[in-house]
């Protein structure tokens, strides 16, 4: 991939996303900070970008709503030229509950957010950047995790079957697209320190859990960040259509 290079991460005010704009930055991305509702903590993200000499910029929008995202595709191209590289970060967990009691209105929100935005977001990506409509090709990461395989009974069944279907999108999508000169991957995240355990509503959450893992810790989001840029870079060019599981041994 030829410099620029520039990457759209969504969901990037926080956890995962602040981490892998930061990383990204440090091998000399372009970065677009896009986030919904928190202006302070995006335009932290890119201050610390920019005082390391990175370029970065924000930009707000709900990526759940296909028309926001062609909106803020057009943005980003107006700040940094096309873009050559996204990740499909944002991500909202609802709360902590079993099947029977869960809201509709939670069901419905989980997966507008883990996964049709992933969808709304790969559209408007793949018409700007697949050799077959004239772009240059690039590279997208998903960020799924690894409830994806054990379904989370008693806690988010919802979660985690947005997350599988983001991964059979993921799978879909990278055959679909091989020969246009993009590749498509995805991180399985297992127990990482983010707020997503309190969001869910058990802020507990990730000490009950982490000496349960084998490596007998959570993992930090700079350990998955390192793991997307990597998809990312061409040191990846030859994968395509894989999940990494990023879970400490599980």
């Amino acid at each position: 991939m030829s410099s620029p290079r520039h990457l759209l991460i969504t969901g990037a005010g926080r956890g995962i996303g602040a981490a892998t704009a930061r990383r990204a930055a440090r091998e000399g991305y372009r970065v677009c900070v896009n986030y919904v509702a928190n202006d302070a903590a995006a335009g932290a993200v890119v201050a610390d970008i920019r005082a390391a000499g990175g370029e970065a910029v924000a930009l707000r929008a709900d990526v759940s709503r296909a028309d926001a995202v062609q909106d803020l595709f057009e943005r980003a191209v107006a700040a940094f030229g096309p873009v050559t590289h996204l990740v499909n970060n944002a991500g909202v967990p609802g709360r902590i509950g079993r099947v029977e009691a869960l809201d509709p209105a939670v069901l419905v929100r989980t997966f507008e957010v883990n996964v049709f935005a992933a969808f709304h977001c790969a559209q408007a990506f793949v018409r700007r950047a697949s050799t077959r409509h004239g772009g240059v090709g690039g590279a997208i990461v998903n960020v799924s995790s690894m409830a994806s395989r054990t379904g989370s009974p008693g806690e988010l069944v919802h979660y985690a079957a947005a997350k599988a279907a983001l991964e059979a999108f993921n799978y879909g999508l990278a055959s679909e697209v091989a020969t246009e000169g993009i590749r498509v991957n995805a991180v399985a995240c297992g127990l990482i320190e983010t707020d997503i355990h309190a969001e869910a509503g058990d802020a507990a959450r990730l000490q009950r859990y982490a000496t349960r893992m084998p490596m007998q810790r959570a993992g930090r989001p700079e350990e998955v960040a390192e793991a997307i840029v990597w998809l990312l870079s061409d040191a990846a060019s030859y994968i395509t259509g894989t999940v990494l599981p990023v879970a400490g041994g599980r």
